[in-house]
C-alpha cells in the first residue's frame, strides 16, 4: 500500500506532452503551449512572414516555376524573406530534383531522405517520401535500408561522414564506391549523389535554424500532419519560451541593454576596419590567432548559455525515432569537435589549397553539367548577401561581421583563410550567437527557440535570417 501511494504521489508531479508523448516535470514550471505554433516558422513572428510574401509577387512565380512540391511550402515562405536567394536556391534545387542528370528521379528522393535522417530531420523525410512515391519510387524502400538496393546502401558511409565529420573523407572513401563491380557507381553518379547529400545536409540545418513548422495538411482533422521537426517538441519550445522572455518582460532593461550592445558591436566594426587600414599583422601572428579560436570552439557547446539545458543534458545519446532510424546506419555516430580537447598540434586545412574557383567549380560541372554554375550563384549570392542595414542604421558596410561568419563555421571544421585575421571573429561574435551557430552548423537537431532569441535581440528577424545564413 506504501509503496502504490509512493508512486501515485511521484506521478502527480509529471505532466505528459499531448503532442510528443515526453513526460515533463511540473516543477520546472513548464507552461504548455498549443500542440504546434501557427505560421511557418516557431521562431519568425508569422506576421513578418506574411508580409514578405504578400508584398513580392516574384516567389509566387518562382514556386510555379521551381518549387518541386507544386506548393508555397514552409520552407519557401520563410527564404522569400529574401526573394533574391530564395530564386537561386529553388533553381538549384529544381535541377538537382528534376531536371536530366544521372540518377533516376526516385533515387533522387531517396537520397535525400538518407541525408535528412542524418540530422533527424522528420520535416524534409516526410516531404521527400511523398516526393519519392509521386516520381515511382517503390514503396517497399520505404520500411528502410534493408529494403533498397545495395548500391545505395553503399552510400551510408559517405553521407554520414558529410553530414558529421567531412574531415575523414579520404580518396579511398570514392575509390570503395567507383570501384568495377555489380554495385559500383560512375563518377558522374556519385557527384550528383554528393551534391545531393550535401544540399540536405545543410537545409536540414536550415529547417532547425529557423525553427520551420510542420506542414498544415486539409486531410487532417486539426489542420497539422502532427511530425516532429526535430527531438525537440513544442513543449520545448514553450519552456524556451517561459524562461527566454523574462529577462525582456519587466520594464525598458532589456531594449536599453540590447541597444547598447547594438552600438558597441558597430564600434568594434568601425574600429577594426580602422586597424586593418593602420597595421599589418604578420602572417606567424595570423596562424597563432586561428590556432587560438580553433581551440576556444572546443569550449562553445549547446545549452551552455541556459540553466535549463545543462550541458550534461547534451552528451546523452539523442533518441531517434523508428521513423527516422530505418533510413541510417550508425546512428550514434555525430559531430565529434575537429580539434580535440587536449591536443598541441591540431591538424589544419588550408583553404588555398583547394578552392571550388579553382578547382571544385571545374570538376563538378565536367560531371554533372551546368549544375556548377547553379552551385556557384548560389556560394556568391550567400556570401554576397546584404542590406547594408543594422537594426535602424542603414548605409553600414557588413563585410566585416559577415566574413567574421562565414569563417568561424569554417574554423570548427579546422578550416583556415591565410589572409584572415581570426582575433576579430572574438570581437564580433558574442557567445550566445557562437553557442547559436555551432549548434545549427554541427547538431541542428539540438536548436532551441531560446537559442535563437538570445542574440541580436534588435536586429528585425530577416537580418537575423540573413546574416546567420552566411
Amino acid at each position: 500500500m506504501n509503496r502504490g501511494g509512493s508512486s501515485a504521489s511521484a506521478s502527480a508531479n509529471y505532466l505528459l506532452c499531448t503532442n510528443c508523448r515526453k513526460v515533463l516535470r511540473k516543477d520546472k514550471r513548464i507552461r504548455m503551449s498549443q500542440p504546434l505554433t501557427r505560421g511557418p516558422s516557431a521562431f519568425i513572428p508569422e506576421k513578418e512572414v506574411v508580409q514578405a510574401n504578400t508584398a513580392d509577387e516574384r516567389t509566387n512565380f518562382l514556386v510555379e516555376e521551381y518549387s518541386t512540391s507544386g506548393r508555397l511550402d514552409n520552407i519557401t515562405q520563410v527564404m522569400s524573406l529574401h526573394t533574391q536567394y530564395l530564386e537561386s536556391f529553388l533553381r538549384s534545387q529544381f535541377y538537382m530534383l528534376r531536371m536530366d542528370g544521372p540518377l533516376p528521379l526516385p533515387d533522387r528522393h531517396y537520397i535525400a531522405i538518407m541525408a535528412a535522417a542524418r540530422h533527424q530531420c522528420s520535416y524534409l523525410i516526410n516531404m521527400h517520401v511523398d516526393e519519392f512515391l509521386k516520381t515511382g519510387g517503390i514503396a517497399e524502400w520505404l520500411n528502410g535500408l534493408e529494403y533498397v538496393p545495395q548500391r545505395l546502401r553503399n552510400l551510408n558511409e559517405i553521407n554520414k561522414l558529410l553530414a558529421h565529420r567531412p574531415w575523414l573523407i579520404t580518396k579511398e572513401h570514392i575509390q570503395k564506391l567507383v570501384k568495377t563491380g555489380e554495385n559500383n557507381w560512375s563518377l558522374p553518379e556519385l557527384v550528383h549523389a554528393v551534391v545531393l547529400l550535401a544540399h540536405y545536409h545543410a537545409l536540414a540545418s536550415f529547417v532547425y535554424g529557423s525553427g520551420i513548422n510542420p506542414e498544415r495538411d486539409p486531410g487532417i482533422a486539426n489542420g497539422f500532419r502532427l511530425i516532429s521537426v526535430s527531438s525537440f517538441c513544442v513543449c520545448d519550445l514553450a519552456n524556451d519560451n517561459s524562461i527566454g522572455n523574462a529577462s525582456l518582460a519587466g520594464g525598458n532593461f532589456g531594449i536599453v541593454d540590447s541597444l547598447g550592445e547594438l552600438e558597441a558591436l558597430m564600434e568594434r566594426m568601425k574600429r577594426l576596419q580602422e586597424d586593418r587600414e593602420d597595421e599589418e599583422t604578420t602572417p606567424e601572428e595570423m596562424s597563432t590567432r586561428f590556432e587560438k579560436e580553433k581551440k576556444e570552439s572546443l569550449f562553445v557547446v549547446p545549452g551552455e548559455t541556459f540553466h535549463s539545458f545543462p550541458h550534461s543534458d547534451f552528451e546523452d545519446d539523442m533518441i531517434v525515432t523508428a521513423d527516422v532510424s530505418r533510413y541510417i546506419e550508425d546512428p550514434g555516430f555525430g559531430y565529434e569537435d575537429f580539434a580535440r580537447r587536449g591536443e598541441e598540434h591540431l591538424p589544419t586545412f588550408r583553404a588555398q589549397d583547394y578552392t571550388w574557383e579553382n578547382h571544385g567549380f571545374s570538376l563538378v560541372n565536367r560531371l554533372y553539367s551546368d549544375i556548377g554554375h547553379l552551385l556557384d550563384e548560389k556560394f556568391r549570392m550567400v556570401y554576397n548577401l546584404t542590406y547594408n542595414t543594422m537594426a535602424t542604421h542603414e548605409d553600414v558596410d557588413t563585410t566585416t561581421l559577415r566574413r567574421a561568419l562565414f569563417n568561424y563555421v569554417h574554423c570548427m571544421f579546422g578550416i583556415r583563410y591565410d589572409d584572415y585575421d581570426y582575433g576579430e571573429v572574438n570581437q564580433l561574435l558574442e557567445r550566445s550567437l557562437k553557442v547559436y551557430i555551432k549548434t545549427v552548423t554541427c547538431y541542428p537537431e539540438r536548436t532551441t527557440k531560446r537559442m535563437y532569441d538570445s542574440y541580436w535581440r534588435q536586429f528585425t528577424h530577416s537580418e537575423k535570417f540573413n546574416r546567420t545564413r552566411q
